[in-house]
């Protein structure tokens, strides 16, 4: 068993001291940071995003043979290889300029009107791609929008080829979610945070922060500016998009599913 969330391991290793049931299990720890919840014993393994994270697993009486750094797992389509260009001009986006996605989750909730009115205050002309998700009255409403002139904007609704997406953009306005900042990062953009929940999400925005592979608007009234700021410092961006390619990990699933079955004995270790 694989889990990917504390709560089917917990259920699992309660039923296993019980010796109700006989069923090996992993846990493959699904943001950046580690926290108390992620430990149920008895657990074969416990497969985190950091170093960091396996420490503090340790902390709380994971033995240390058990923990293994390996990112964490996104869909294999991450891992494999794209032309930049050829997505570009799949999706009919405008070569000349910077590219932008701005993300809204799979259901299009959040303040996404107010994110593309700032990122449509940069001064440089950029495409803006903004995905709506399954929100269609969102998409109606951005569609409505008349940009400035020296801007291209693409809205889109929900859509399977996001990874190609990522590929052709520059930079990734998100929340930093686990798993859409695991996939960004295997992509190669830079990620521009906005909006972390508390939790989570705003240690996930500090390990991509202290690693140098994004950067953070505190607030929307200073979006466009600091998206502008980093546009024009190519030496800058140059060094964060360096920063995302020295700690992604495109193939954290592949390692989870393989260190897994060794766990199982279906393959040597």
């Amino acid at each position: 068993m694989i889990n990917t969330h504390f709560l089917p391991a917990e259920i699992i290793a309660s039923l296993r001291e019980k010796k109700e049931l006989d069923l090996r299990q992993v846990t493959a720890t699904t943001d950046f940071e580690t926290h108390r919840l992620w430990v149920n014993q008895p657990c074969d393994r416990y497969f985190t995003a950091t170093p960091e994270g396996a420490l503090y697993l340790q902390h709380w009486g994971v033995p240390a043979a058990d923990t293994f750094c390996t990112g964490i797992p996104i869909h294999p389509v991450f891992s494999t290889p794209k032309d930049r260009r050829v997505c570009i001009a799949k999706h009919g986006l405008a070569d000349d300029r910077p590219i932008i996605l701005q993300l809204s989750g799979g259901f299009g909730v959040g303040p996404i009107e107010k994110i593309f009115h700032g990122l449509l205050n940069v001064e440089q002309p950029i495409q803006l791609v903004t995905i709506t998700g399954r929100n269609e009255e969102l998409k109606k409403q951005l569609d409505k929008q008349k940009p400035p002139p020296r801007h291209k904007v693409k809205v889109m609704g929900f859509t399977k080829e996001i990874d190609e997406l990522m590929q052709a953009a520059d930079l990734v306005v998100s929340k930093p979610g686990g798993l859409t900042t695991s996939e960004v990062l295997a992509r190669g953009a830079v990620m521009v945070i906005v909006n972390p929940i508390p939790g989570q999400e705003s240690r996930n925005s500090d390990y991509l922060l202290e690693n140098g592979a994004a950067i953070k608007a505190n607030n929307l009234a200073t979006l466009g500016y600091k998206v502008d700021a980093l546009l024009k410092d190519k030496k800058r961006l140059d060094q964060l998009r360096a920063n995302v390619r020295r700690i992604a990990k495109p193939r954290a699933a592949f390692e989870v599913v393989e260190k897994a079955l060794q766990v199982l004995n279906f393959t040597k270790s």
